[in-house]
């Protein structure tokens, strides 16, 4: 097993000791510069207890897309005994969504025996860290057992292998991740590390596969804050892949980890460091990786950013002023990269003395953020010495005290975090379809109610690549009679929170920014529904 040392050069750069084999990897007496390879690996399973939620209302972690029950079609068309348990349980309405269980495709691999009575089927989640799973197994137990003719149910709860929904050709690493969510504060000593590692650890106690990579090349914080058996990044000598630590179930990755502790380099150096490690770690299946953003605007963070497709942001910050202007330059960052800014977590807020709260850092930074720019949710920590002393110990506060104040807050976070991201994958994976009854694009923009149609040919027509349009001079390339009008889109995918990918039948792709499509032209008059063959 090979080591990984902290480069003296842009490359990371892997120094052999002495041969042995552990885990089936076998050292290599040389060292080589680091590189992009696929790599494959199952996941490890947690054996970590499932915290209790406090009751709030998540629905979202199901899959949003319309399918209907796995082996067959819908209630309407299944057997008598079938559509009576898919109508029980389409009472069970989504609220974020806005529609049952059954016409968002929930329901999976039902089996029915009408002779003993015995109703089996599974429940798809798109997390299993979804707080209200035992809730929605309840529902469907009850309701389906008030059928008269069942006497027995039985429902499964999954949840759908970790895949990001973006398109794109995404580092092998990073191929099996189903949400990336950056910590930031864009300003250092706020507790934006500490923020980091209990989310993390809060998101693997709800029952989630999770990573943390610490982003930090100059000042890393993870090495501290956890106490992981095995100090040091491995490498995978054959894939050419660095193999993360592990604490408590949590895969680890950090500069920290990489022999030196700290780096003193050029920001272009870091760049291309913090590109190695993250995009060339086997992480695995991870339902959530948490990054711990360095702070500032700068390259760094402009590069994890364009490198990895970001679900949301989670912004730190202090009561002071001064805190809140350093805050504010990171949420108009993440606003034109298109990353939601979900959660605001105000820490150092008061502490508690005498019978009475004081705040000695003042009030009203986080709230101002929130105003400010919109931010759905504020979370409030107090002034603990625990919560800092297990920072220093290397045990997460959440693990260390999983039913005090400070995991509290953790867990509503927590709870938001997911309830976020799934509401972020559901209004990315519906922004832009392709209706083949009416021959029209659907779009309704993320956080916009507004919907309207397009017409196909309008779309093609409409590009703006360099394929269409002239680089140097805007000349328009592509011709207006070059589209055939009755043209229609093969296949629409997300890209980022920002565009869709268009693949039409002459085998070009088109990035569609949403900025874009609601400025073309739209379809006024709705086309007729014609019959569709399947």
């Amino acid at each position: 097993m090979q080591l990984l040392h902290a480069p003296s050069s842009p490359h990371l750069s892997f120094q052999t000791t002495k041969q042995h084999s552990k885990g089936g990897l076998l050292s290599i007496e040389k060292c080589f510069q680091l590189s992009t390879v696929n790599c494959f690996l199952q996941p490890q399973k947690l054996e970590r207890s499932i915290w209790a939620s406090n009751g709030r209302s998540i629905f979202s972690c199901f899959t949003p897309k319309a399918a209907s029950v796995e082996a067959g079609a819908s209630a309407t068309s299944v057997g008598t005994a079938e559509g009576d348990v898919l109508k029980a349980l389409s009472q069970i309405i989504d609220p974020d969504f806005g529609t049952d269980i059954v016409s968002c495709g929930f329901v999976k691999d039902m089996l029915i025996n009408e002779a003993s009575g015995e109703v089996s089927f599974r429940l798809e989640l798109t997390t299993p860290a979804c707080p209200v799973k035992d809730m929605f197994e309840q529902q469907a137990n009850e309701v389906v057992a008030r059928l008269p003719w069942v006497k027995k149910v039985n429902v499964t709860m999954s949840a759908q292998p970790a895949k990001p929904i973006f398109a794109g050709e995404l580092p092998a690493g990073l191929q099996r991740i189903s949400n990336i969510v950056a910590v930031s504060s864009c300003k250092g000593g706020v507790g934006k590390s500490t923020v980091a590692v209990n989310l993390a650890y809060t998101l693997a106690g709800m029952g989630a596969r999770v990573g943390i990579f610490d982003a930090d090349v100059y000042g890393p914080s993870l090495p501290t804050m956890v106490s992981p058996e095995n100090r040091s990044l491995e490498m995978n000598p054959e894939k050419r892949t660095i193999i993360p630590t592990d604490y408590l179930g949590v895969k680890l990755v950090s500069f920290g980890f990489a022999g030196q502790g700290r780096a003193i380099m050029r920001g272009p150096m870091v760049s291309g460091v913090i590109n190695q490690l993250l995009t060339t770690t086997e992480w695995g299946e991870l339902d959530y990786l948490v990054i711990d953003m360095p702070p500032g605007t700068g390259d760094i963070q402009l590069t994890l950013c364009q490198v990895v497709p970001l679900t949301a942001a989670v912004i730190v910050t202090t009561p002071q002023k001064l805190a809140f202007i350093d805050v504010a330059k990171g949420v108009r960052m993440f606003s034109k990269l298109k990353v939601p800014c979900v959660a605001v977590v105000e820490n150092m807020c008061h502490f508690d003395a005498d019978g009475k709260r004081y705040y000695p850092f003042g009030r009203g930074s986080g709230t101002e953020v929130v105003q400010q720019f919109g931010i759905p949710h504020l979370f409030d920590l107090p002034i603990r010495p625990t919560l800092s002393a297990s920072g220093d110990s290397g045990m997460p506060e959440v693990v260390a005290d999983p039913q005090g104040e400070v995991s509290k807050t953790f867990q509503n976070l927590g709870v938001c975090v997911v309830q976020q991201c799934a509401k972020i994958r559901q209004q990315v994976s519906t922004a832009v379809t392709y209706d083949k009854s009416i021959k029209a694009i659907k779009v309704k923009v993320p956080d916009s109610e507004e919907e309207f149609l397009l017409h196909p040919a309008t779309v093609r027509r409409n590009d703006r690549s360099a394929q269409s349009v002239d680089e140097w001079s805007g000349a328009q390339k592509l011709q207006y009679g070059d589209i055939p009008e009755d043209i229609e889109p093969e296949e629409i995918r997300p890209m980022g929170n920002y565009a869709v990918s268009i693949t039409w039948p002459d085998g070009f792709s088109q990035i569609a920014p949403y900025d874009q499509l609601q400025m073309i032209e739209r379809l006024v008059d709705i086309p007729q529904p014609t019959s569709v063959q399947s």
